[in-house]
């Protein structure tokens, strides 16, 4: 199916052309989310705010080659929020470092690639995204102006307050304002301005205008795409072709076949260009066409062989050593919101450059642009400027030690975006000697795992060398485990410090191995527990620590019991080979260095909600404001069999603000839910549109209950999603829509049109647990005489009452209760399994867990005449017993 391209904002100019407008062109990240007419040249309004009370605080450090080195931070907000920020300082000074721009495809300024990619191949050590970009017609050639190794290849757009960060030849930083300065000369003498070089159609600042219109291009063999035609310039060119400065052709309102060559360009005229072309140029006679920028701030030339890079940017953030006024209107780039941000400055002495990315995932909140200028001076950054952010903002660098590079830091979408050019990182250190080893592994662990440790080397300059005849040994130093070689056991829990040695160079890693007393919970998370025989399926388990920190445990730690059912556990996954005579239920115990956790097995089911292939209700399209689409079954989708399925297409292109919603409803009140499930999955065609994906449901008060199933499109294809159902409503449920979403936040990001399909909707009803029989339990303090449902039973230990606690022989309580009772000798341990509970006790200890949670008692069990007493309140109540006590007759009522 034919799909809009992803995370792109459209940026339109208008074209009187059959009397419409023409979409031209589309920034990365975009630029704006408005047509570029709109954007405002800077004005106070736009001015920066004064700083609140916000802390930067430095992670970590480390180098990635000799003059530059990766620092990460976490940023605190005045509202107690977080933001990770990731910064590559470069040492100006050292002569083995430099910055370049990195190409999306190498040599020109017209493809796209991942920073990663970019890094790659141009064999950069680190980098980050650098300048907006247009993507019009598959071009993707920068906004900004771009010089690389002191050839300028693209030349400034005539847009507002749009800043550029440069090095120059003899390693001095730069942030300022530059605009193009061209000439061609024809072989009488005339001459004529050049616009701009190697440059996409778009609309010109503040004039509103046609960027090609009367007006002439220069392109080189840097610019391997089309160039600007009819259709999305608004301009019929006229072309002329330079080869070593002969003009070669000339084509009359027309365009010339094929890219510029190497040793020549083509330059692209139309209206006044035109008429200059006719008059002044002919085939056979010599041209030329020189070419500089300006810096505004001194209005002086600046030729671009004195820099060794360019790259273009956004409004200025920082200006001596201060948050800046915004020198553009910064609403179309989500100014005022918490996003991704990448953005570059150096420092007051000019020695360092501060290649910098704000992260906006998870619990880090990404950064509003004032928020960024803040950190931004606490950097040190004396001057510095905006950069393409969003789902562009991506950082590479290469670990120390390593040989390969790598992501400094998770991307907005999960995923690199292709992005014009970057800032690449280059060392030029030659090979040094063996300077340190880089130790690395698992620093966490956990008691039975089996972790392996690796080895790297750096030399001199900090550069990978090669380890691989580097003989080191390994050391624990508190004896937590042993090595074997590079591998290690884990054996008891504590913490120790691992070292490897290899003749006077040495590394060491600082390792944690989890014990049960740091446990505050353990879970088994399976996704489909039901007893059936010959049945497969994982069963993880998930530690929750006393100080938050969650893990899922190594298979290789957990060992496993099993009641109810025969079976086994091997790599983390449960078979059921055979179910126990008369069993409903089955019990697969977890266990970890003393602590528990049950999954309960019953019969549960899985119930076809709705196949579409045999659906009779209706299906309509309805969507919010002038959100315009439609709703309908199709056949024949990639990867699905020859039945229907549900798509729905959506337009949100004419939507300029707020929330846009498209969606798909059910019969139209809804289609009613049977029962009460837990949780259904639907599978999803996805579109990789970014935008939001979610069903609503509807009880029997007419509430409504919309539930996310995916909060990023980030797929292309099927995919299977699984949700819970909501709960504690007024039943019947009925599923009334299925809708995709985009919110007004980030929309910049996400695909305005496409099209979602959905099939196998699938309800999970939750296993039910047979409740044991509840018998009315009298007893007697001190008498052994005792009545179970109004049955006369003896006990082989009378109840004591010791400091106000009674106790009982943990043998008549599981029996009575109907519960099972487990002993563990060696450990002390009472288990007592009862209606999908597991409560377990130690001897003289007042901590216990309850299906896997640590809680705390103000009594324990005892061991007494050597049997064991367990207090009778503890263990009935949190079995979902009453207790009752008769102070007169001292008989004690449990039911």
């Amino acid at each position: 199916m034919n799909r809009k391209p992803t995370q792109r904002a459209t940026v339109q100019i208008e074209q009187f052309r059959a009397g419409k407008k023409l979409l031209v062109a589309a920034l990365g990240t975009a630029l704006l989310i408005q047509p570029i007419t709109l954007v405002l040249p800077v004005s106070s309004t736009y001015a920066a705010t004064a700083a609140v009370t916000q802390q930067l605080v430095k992670q970590s450090e480390e180098m990635i080659t000799s003059g530059a080195k990766l620092i990460h931070y976490q940023w605190t907000k005045s509202d107690g929020d977080t933001s990770n920020v990731h910064v590559i300082e470069v040492d100006l000074t050292n002569p083995y470092v430099q910055l370049n721009v990195m190409n999306g495809k190498q040599g020109t300024v017209t493809g796209t690639a991942s920073v990663g990619s970019m890094v790659k191949n141009s064999g950069a050590v680190a980098g980050v995204n650098a300048d907006f970009f247009n993507t019009t017609n598959g071009k993707g050639n920068p906004i900004g102006a771009e010089v690389i190794s002191g050839t300028l290849v693209s030349s400034t757009s005539k847009l507002s307050g749009m800043y550029a960060f440069a090095i120059t030849a003899d390693r001095k930083p730069i942030v300022d304002l530059f605009t193009f300065d061209g000439l061609v000369t024809a072989a009488d003498g005339s001459t004529f301005p050049l616009a701009g070089l190697n440059k996409g159609a778009y609309t010109t600042e503040p004039d509103n205008g046609y960027s090609h219109a009367n007006a002439m291009y220069i392109y080189t063999s840097a610019w391997t795409a089309s160039r600007p035609d009819a259709k999305d310039s608004s301009t019929t060119p006229t072309e002329v072709l330079v080869v070593d400065g002969v003009v070669q052709q000339i084509a009359e309102n027309s365009m010339i076949a094929g890219v510029p060559p190497v040793n020549g360009y083509i330059l692209r005229t139309h209206g006044k260009a035109a008429q200059f072309v006719r008059e002044h140029l002919q085939v056979g006679q010599p041209v030329t066409a020189d070419y500089s920028l300006i810096a505004q701030s001194t209005n002086q030339k600046v030729d671009p062989s004195s820099l060794q890079m360019l790259v273009g940017g956004h409004t200025l953030l920082v200006d001596q050593g201060k948050a800046s006024a915004f020198t553009r209107d910064t609403s179309g780039i989500s100014g005022a919101y918490e996003r991704s941000r990448t953005a570059v400055g150096y420092s007051q002495d000019n020695s360092k450059a501060y290649l910098i990315t704000v992260e906006d995932v998870g619990s880090s909140d990404g950064m509003t642009l004032k928020e960024l200028q803040q950190a931004m001076v606490k950097i040190g950054v004396w001057k510095g400027v905006n950069l393409d952010g969003g789902g562009s903002t991506t950082m590479i660098a290469r670990p120390l030690g390593e040989t390969e590079t790598t992501l400094a830091h998770p991307t907005e979408n999960s995923s690199q975006r292709a992005v014009a050019n970057g800032i690449g990182v280059f060392t030029t250190a030659p090979a040094g000697q063996l300077r340190g080893l880089k130790a690395s592994g698992s620093t966490v662990l956990f008691i039975g795992q089996q972790a392996s440790y690796s080895l790297k080397g750096y030399d001199t300059y900090y550069n990978p060398i090669d380890t691989a005849q580097v003989a080191a040994t390994w050391k624990d130093a508190t004896g937590l485990g042993t090595f074997s070689g590079s591998t290690y056991t884990a054996a008891k829990a504590g913490k120790t410090t691992f070292t490897a040695v290899s003749g006077s160079v040495k590394d060491q890693l600082s390792v944690e191995i989890i014990g049960s007393d740091q446990i505050a919970q353990l879970s088994v998370e399976a996704s489909s527990p039901v007893l059936e025989a010959g049945k497969t399926f994982a069963v993880p388990v998930t530690a929750t620590l006393l100080d938050g920190r969650k893990f899922t445990l190594p298979a290789q730690s957990v060992k496993w019991e099993l009641s109810g059912f025969t079976g086994a556990v091997k790599d983390g996954k449960l078979t059921i080979s055979a179910i126990g005579a008369g069993k409903t239920e089955g019990y697969a115990i977890a266990r970890y260095d003393g602590f528990s956790a049950p999954l309960v097995l019953t019969a549960g089911t899985n119930k076809k909600f709705i196949d579409f292939d045999s659906s009779t209700y209706s299906i309509s399209y309805s969507g919010t404001n002038a959100v315009t689409g439609s709703a309908g079954l199709v056949t024949g989708l990639e990867g699905s069999s020859t039945g229907q399925a549900l798509q729905l297409n959506y337009d949100f292109s004419k939507v300029t603000s707020g929330t846009k919603a498209a969606y798909a409803v059910m019969n139209g009140t809804g289609v009613a839910i049977e029962g009460k499930p837990s949780t259904m999955t639907v599978d999803v065609y996805g579109d990789g549109s970014v935008n939001w994906v979610r069903a609503e449901f509807t009880d029997a008060a007419g509430k409504a209950y919309p539930v996310t199933l995916a909060d990023k499109v980030t797929w292309n294809g099927w995919k299977q999603l699984k949700a819970d159902v909501p709960s504690n409503v007024t039943y019947p449920l009925k599923l009334k829509r299925l809708y995709v979403a985009s919110l007004e936040e980030g929309q910049d990001e996400r695909a305005l049109t496409g099209q979602l399909s959905f099939d196998n909707l699938t309800l999970q009803y939750p296993a039910t647990v047979t409740s044991p029989t509840k018998s009315k339990i009298v007893l007697t303090l001190g008498s052994q005489a005792a009545t179970v449902g109004g049955q006369a039973m003896k006990l082989d230990a009378a109840p004591v009452a010791l400091n106000g606690t009674t106790y009982l022989p943990l043998r008549f309580v599981t029996d009575a209760m109907g519960a099972t009772i487990g002993w563990d000798q060696t450990a002390k341990r009472v288990s007592v399994l009862r209606g999908g509970h597991l409560l377990e006790m130690w001897i003289g200890q007042k901590s216990f867990l309850l299906d896997g949670k640590r809680l705390s008692s103000e009594i324990a069990p005892i061991s007494r005449n050597g049997r064991t007493m367990v207090p009778i309140r503890l263990v009935s109540e949190q079995l979902g017993l009453t207790v009752g006590w008769n102070a007169k007759a001292k008989t004690i009522t449990v039911e």
